[in-house]
């Protein structure tokens, strides 16, 4: 048997070309072309779409997707041209009507188109780099329709009349004015931006300029302000309705430099209504206008600040140099306090706290507070009228924030170690004298006195209290080891650190002999239970009360100071005294002696005495009587009260010079904690560390820094160097 091989043949692939007939071709495209027409003339409902995109699948697939895509162009091109035509024939108002209509048609034939043509879209486009299908209609309607030498004109036209027309409070459209201003914008950027936008700005600065001239013309600061506004917020008005958000930011330029920038001078300076007027009459409104739209701008909000400041400057200039405000002490500072208040609610109501206008105030403070050498004095003399009365009945609340406007004030100032001399001072009379308001509220300043500037500062005020309290004690140790001093005159003696209180020199006077007897039994107990002590009698600081009987038997108490009472107590033993008699009887300085007189025979309703001859003055050659006709409606009767008297030309020299000594240790000091740190330093940079380190207490003065320095160098605490004699040396 012969063997035969086998064959066994199997088909695993077949590929069988079939090539599109053009004339089959052109047929389809003859089919999808009268499609395209019947889409355009709104005949679409008898179409088969899943046939028509067969029929353009067909023509792609049979490499015919070139002579489909030359066949749409020129297929959507003629339609468009007619379109186009019909826009321009359109008269009057419904230009944009027709526009918008024809858009719309525009926009829904060629969806459809792109649905039939999808598969060219997707394959034959990407692979011949042609435009796709949506594209290619807008672009086909920019050019023939937007780019149409009689519409393109007609167009920018009629939009920016419209918007010029709404500027002067004409009704528009403004749904129609979006779709046409979003067709731009679906054009391209660029189409809306050079057909639209860029002439609608350049339209608006022309509008914008001559209308803020016309305004300012004829408008005062504020309703120019309210104006610019209003077409502010107009602009971004119409934007948010029917342009391009892009465009706000572009408009709001224009508006803001057309009628506030380029007028901002004019503006600040417009007399009677300009940024001076609005601050004197506190036009919280106005500022606030102002603040915002000049916010808007390069250098706005600083051009207001300086003004602002030149003006708060200037006017508190004159307020701590105007001699007759200079007269009340207490009235001097309430007008700062005012100043301060007003201009912190013009910044609170119309600038927003703005932390650089609060700055500004703070400066400006600072700068004229101290062109007043007494502002020191005058805030002290303010504390202490408050304390004393001003402050009587008035909430806890309402006390803390007088005292930290009070505290405000005393921030600015430059010599703090001038102010506590007067403060101290005050703060002396009122305990002694039993005359403050309440100690919680003198405590409580004392507190923020050193939260602001340390312990140091307040130390010794510290201890006027702990003095105070410390006296009680020892005077019931005094009257419980003395019970036989029951009956007569009473003493009470304030026992006082020297260190602590203000240095006052001691003067003795002659004191009735039952008083002296008592004041030497108190010495006698305290130095027997004090050792190492001294005491010294500040008889000028003391005060008495005595009881009277007058020519008619008419009874009376009267509260008087100790110099007071020296000179009545003379009356027990005599009708008629010159006042040669009482100066030799009392040894009291001439000068106070005076004052006291003064105090007992010239004050109307006080006047225990009568002098001869009459007069305003106290003369050498003066006698003096107890006046029997005295007569008063209270049987307490205060004279002479203790109070706060600014102080005379010499005091304040003394004060100065007193001062000015205080302040040369605490100056040798810094240098040498400086100096300790430092190693070596050179001249002018001591003087700046030494003035920075003091600044929190008083404004170092570099002539008085010189001086110190020399004077270290002679202790051998410093020494200069040999090759540069500006360079310091710290000798350990």
């Amino acid at each position: 048997m012969s063997n035969q091989r086998k064959r066994n043949f199997q088909i695993e692939a077949f590929k069988h070309r079939v090539v599109m007939d053009p004339k089959y071709a052109d047929k389809t495209w003859n089919i999808l072309e009268h499609a395209i027409h019947e889409i355009y003339n709104h005949n679409a409902s008898g179409l088969s779409f899943e046939e028509l995109y067969r029929n353009a699948y067909n023509m792609v697939l049979h490499k015919f997707g070139e002579k489909l895509y030359k066949g749409l162009v020129a297929t959507m091109t003629g339609h468009l041209k007619d379109i186009a035509r019909s826009v321009e024939a359109t008269q009057g108002g419904s230009f944009l009507e027709e526009m918008n209509r024809k858009w719309n048609d525009h926009n829904k034939a060629l969806q459809m188109i792109r649905d039939i043509l999808m598969y060219m879209d997707r394959t034959y486009v990407p692979n011949a780099q042609k435009t796709p299908v949506h594209e290619l209609g807008l672009n086909l309607w920019r050019e023939n329709v937007i780019y149409s030498n009689q519409i393109r004109t007609r167009l920018l036209t009629t939009l920016l009349e419209l918007v010029q027309g709404e500027r002067a409070g004409e009704v528009v459209d403004r749904g129609l004015m979006r779709n046409i201003t979003k067709m731009l914008m679906d054009l391209g950027p660029s189409v809306y931006g050079q057909e639209f936008e860029s002439h609608f700005l350049q339209v608006s600065a022309e509008f914008y300029s001559v209308e803020s001239q016309k305004f300012i013309e004829c408008c005062d600061c504020g309703d120019y302000l309210k104006k610019a506004e209003r077409r502010l917020n107009e602009e971004m008005d119409r934007v948010s309705h029917y342009l391009d958000p892009r465009t706000e930011k572009k408009i709001t330029n224009v508006v803001e430099k057309e009628m506030i920038e380029n007028h901002i001078p004019r503006l600040i300076h417009m007399e009677n209504s300009g940024l001076v007027n609005m601050l004197c009459d506190d036009k919280y409104d106005d500022l606030g206008r102002m603040f915002n739209l000049f916010g808007r701008v390069t250098d706005g909000l600083s051009k207001i600040r300086e003004v602002m400041t030149s003006h708060i400057r200037e006017s508190g200039k004159q307020l701590v140099t105007d001699p007759e405000r200079l007269k009340d002490a207490v009235e001097f500072v309430q007008r700062l306090l005012d100043e301060k208040d007003k201009y912190d609610k013009i910044i609170s109501l119309a600038f927003n706290n703005n932390k650089l206008f609060q700055n500004a105030l703070n400066s400006s403070f600072e700068y004229f507070i101290n062109l007043n050498p007494r502002s020191p004095e005058f805030i002290s003399l303010f504390v202490d009228d408050k304390l004393r009365k001003g402050l009587k009945g008035v909430s806890e609340d309402d006390v803390e924030i007088t005292l930290d406007k009070v505290m405000m004030l005393f921030r600015y100032l430059q010599e703090k170690d001038v102010f506590e001399k007067y403060y101290k001072q005050h703060l002396a009379k009122r305990l002694l004298s039993g005359k403050t308001v309440s100690d919680d509220a003198e405590r409580s300043l004392i507190v923020k006195l050193k939260t602001e500037c340390g312990y140091q500062f307040t130390s010794k005020l510290e201890g006027m209290f702990t003095d105070m309290k410390t006296s009680l004690d020892t005077m019931q140790g005094f009257y419980a080891s003395h019970p036989e001093l029951g009956d007569g005159p009473t003493l009470t003696v304030q026992v006082l650190t020297t260190g602590s209180w203000p240095t006052q020199s001691s003067v003795t006077c002659n004191l009735p002999a039952e008083v002296s007897a008592l004041c030497e039994k108190f010495r006698s107990y305290y130095l027997g239970t004090h050792t190492g002590r001294r005491l010294s009698w500040q008889t000028n600081m003391g005060t008495a009360d005595l009881k009277a009987t007058f020519g008619k038997g008419q009874k009376h108490e009267l509260n008087v100071s100790t110099y007071q009472m020296c000179v009545i107590m003379l009356f027990n033993n005599a009708d008629r005294i010159s006042y040669k008699e009482i100066e030799q009887a009392t040894e009291i300085p001439a000068s106070d002696l005076k004052r006291c007189l003064q105090s007992l025979a010239l004050v109307k309703g006080r006047n225990v005495l009568r002098k001869e001859p009459m007069s305003k003055d106290v003369g050498e050659d003066d006698a003096f009587f107890v006046n029997d006709k005295f007569s008063s409606k209270l049987y307490k009767v205060k004279i002479g009260t203790v109070v706060a008297q600014k102080e005379t030309e010499p005091e304040k020299q003394e004060t100065r010079q007193r001062v000015e000594e205080d302040r040369k240790p605490q100056i040798e000091a810094a240098i040498v904690r400086i100096m300790k740190s430092r190693k070596q330093l050179d001249h002018n940079n001591l003087i700046a560390e030494v003035t920075k380190q003091l600044q929190s207490r008083f404004l170092a003065n570099p002539t008085e820094v010189k001086k110190r320095i020399e004077s270290l160098i002679e202790r051998d605490f410093l020494e200069r160097d040999d090759s540069d004699r500006k360079l310091y040396r710290y000798l350990a």
